[in-house]
């Protein structure tokens, strides 16, 4: 298992993570990766469920290397995209509410103007709560969405991009502000592969 970070998440988003995978593995298989990372103390004993900073960033990129280790990198993938959209259905309960998310008068703003509030209310939500610092510029095609201090693939030196886990919140998040709309998500640089920033790329018009 990797050093630890000193850099958390709150024990609520830990907990969610790991939740999250449940669902999407099942029991027997989450057992499996928690025991491959290192982080079999886990096994039914998730974090506790308060704002506490206590999930390190180490034990999230030991998670994700686990899921490769154990599924090669397609089948990590997919894992990895599906457990972020089923932890955005808890982070939007847990954590919308603080940001604005949760509230009626931004269900009824235009499309474009939901898209940029609700991209800029991700970044801010996770900068406001953890160790991860994240942040969006934009231009007139897409937005481009930064994580400068990335949980997803700390620890890990790879050849690719690999922050899946962080792709697939961020697709299930554009989805639930845009009312059931898919946009393209694209990480195109990533701190695993010696990047200065995991960054990913959002179009502004949904696919299909």
């Amino acid at each position: 298992m990797s050093d630890k970070s000193g850099f958390y998440y709150p024990n609520k988003g830990g907990r969610i993570s790991l939740i999250a995978l449940e669902e999407v593995m099942g029991k027997n298989g989450i057992n499996a990766v928690l025991n491959m990372a290192g982080l079999g103390y886990f096994i039914d004993n998730y974090p506790p469920d308060d704002l506490k900073l206590g999930f390190d960033f180490a034990d999230f990129g030991a998670l994700n290397q686990a899921l490769e280790d154990m599924y090669g990198p397609r089948g990590a993938r997919g894992l990895a995209l599906r457990m972020g959209r089923a932890a955005f259905a808890h982070v939007i309960r847990d954590f919308g509410p603080m940001v604005g998310m949760a509230d009626l008068a931004f269900k009824v703003l235009p499309l474009s103007t939901k898209l940029k509030v609700g991209i800029r209310a991700m970044a801010e939500a996770f900068t406001k709560v953890s160790d991860q610092t994240s942040r969006v510029e934009e231009d007139k095609e897409k937005f481009t969405y930064i994580i400068e201090r990335c949980p997803v693939c700390w620890g890990r030196e790879t050849d690719k991009p690999v922050c899946f886990q962080a792709a697939g919140i961020l697709q299930e998040g554009l989805r639930w502000v845009s009312g059931g709309k898919d946009f393209r998500v694209e990480e195109t640089l990533c701190i695993a592969k010696g990047d200065p920033t995991c960054t990913f790329i959002i179009d502004k018009e949904p696919t299909g």
